[in-house]
């Protein structure tokens, strides 16, 4: 199995394509999102290790809603139980791929304290009077660091996105995945710029209304995911609900 490059223009359908999914079954789809919000907001109560072990499984209840989007494109029944299916088949390997971006973002995470220093936060985040020079000093120091975490944080997004997917529908080992992964990122650059640049534009517009319009955009995004998967790996895309 290989990936192929698509044009640039692929990135934006990608969005239409998770769109066509996601309008199938709509009311699913919110409902499993905001289960995996609020799954995401109760590992919170649990400090330091809560969110930890929520990034550590991501990867496999991301794997469960790629069988989600699986099953509506088959014509079958989306369920609250697609979310957890990763965890019934192929959870050794996912959660083998949830701990390499655990170790990955908490690396990504020391290296931006590490450029900013330590008196960036407080300086920046301090209510009490600061001057000018020091509170620009930090606030170059802060850009710098999110910069160089950023440039970081790529290649780490690029290891993992197609991972979950790739493990749970192909059977491939974690790392296989990962590497497969990084490779479709990597020869698929343009069409993934416009992607993020068309996600930008979408959340902003969605965060307008109180954040409502995130409602829909989250689950259509997640759809996406599939549809790019679909789009370099089995050089198709879904099916147009409407043909």
């Amino acid at each position: 199995m290989d990936a192929r490059a698509v044009a640039a223009g692929r990135g934006w359908q990608w969005i239409v394509n998770g769109f066509s999914l996601f309008r199938k079954v709509p009311l699913m789809w919110i409902a499993l999102t905001i289960v995996l919000v609020l799954l995401w907001m109760v590992s919170f109560l649990v400090p330091v290790i809560g969110p930890l072990l929520f990034n550590l499984f991501s990867p496999v209840l991301f794997a469960g809603l790629m069988l989600g989007c699986k099953a509506v494109e088959a014509g079958e029944d989306l369920e609250i139980s697609h979310l957890f299916a990763g965890f019934q088949k192929h959870a050794a390997p996912l959660v083998t791929v949830g701990g390499v971006y655990l170790v990955g973002t908490i690396i990504i995470v020391g290296i931006i304290f590490a450029t900013a220093g330590g008196a960036m936060l407080p300086t920046v985040l301090s209510k009490s009077p600061t001057d000018l020079q020091t509170l620009s000093a930090a606030l170059r120091s802060m850009a710098l660091a999110l910069s160089v975490g950023f440039a970081f944080y790529i290649p780490l997004i690029m290891l993992i996105w197609f991972a979950p997917v790739l493990v749970v529908l192909h059977d491939m080992a974690p790392v296989a995945a990962m590497k497969l992964s990084f490779r479709a990122s990597w020869i698929n650059m343009m069409p993934f710029l416009v992607y993020g640049l068309a996600i930008m534009v979408l959340w902003f517009i969605a965060s307008i209304p109180l954040l409502l319009g995130l409602v829909v955009l989250v689950p259509v995004l997640i759809c996406s995911v599939y549809a790019s998967y679909r789009d370099i790996f089995l050089q198709m895309s879904p099916p147009d609900p409407a043909s």
